[in-house]
């Protein structure tokens, strides 16, 4: 499997705001997960181009990743700018 759970809890453990390996449910775990699981994506899709299941799943998570993006600009500018740096994201 791509995404073990020590892979998780390292990056809980970074991106998370409390910096622990519990922190699973901050915004800025969340947006780390999902932009490892779609960097993943991404790479699967250029070898396979015609496999439409995993380009679906990977148009869901950038939605999700963008809800959350949006809901941390909107509580916390601060958080919001420090993950985009650290994740190198654009909006």
């Amino acid at each position: 499997m791509y995404l073990d759970s020590t892979k998780k809890k390292e990056l809980f453990t970074k991106y998370g705001a409390a910096k622990t390996a519990k922190d699973t449910g901050s915004p800025e775990s969340q947006i780390a997960l999902f932009t490892h699981r779609i960097n993943s994506l991404t790479e699967h899709l250029k070898g396979h181009k015609k496999d439409f299941s995993t380009q679906q799943g990977l148009l869901n998570l950038v939605g999700q990743r963008k809800k959350l993006l949006g809901y941390l600009q909107k509580t916390n500018i601060a958080r919001y700018r420090s993950i985009i740096a650290e994740l190198d994201l654009r909006k």
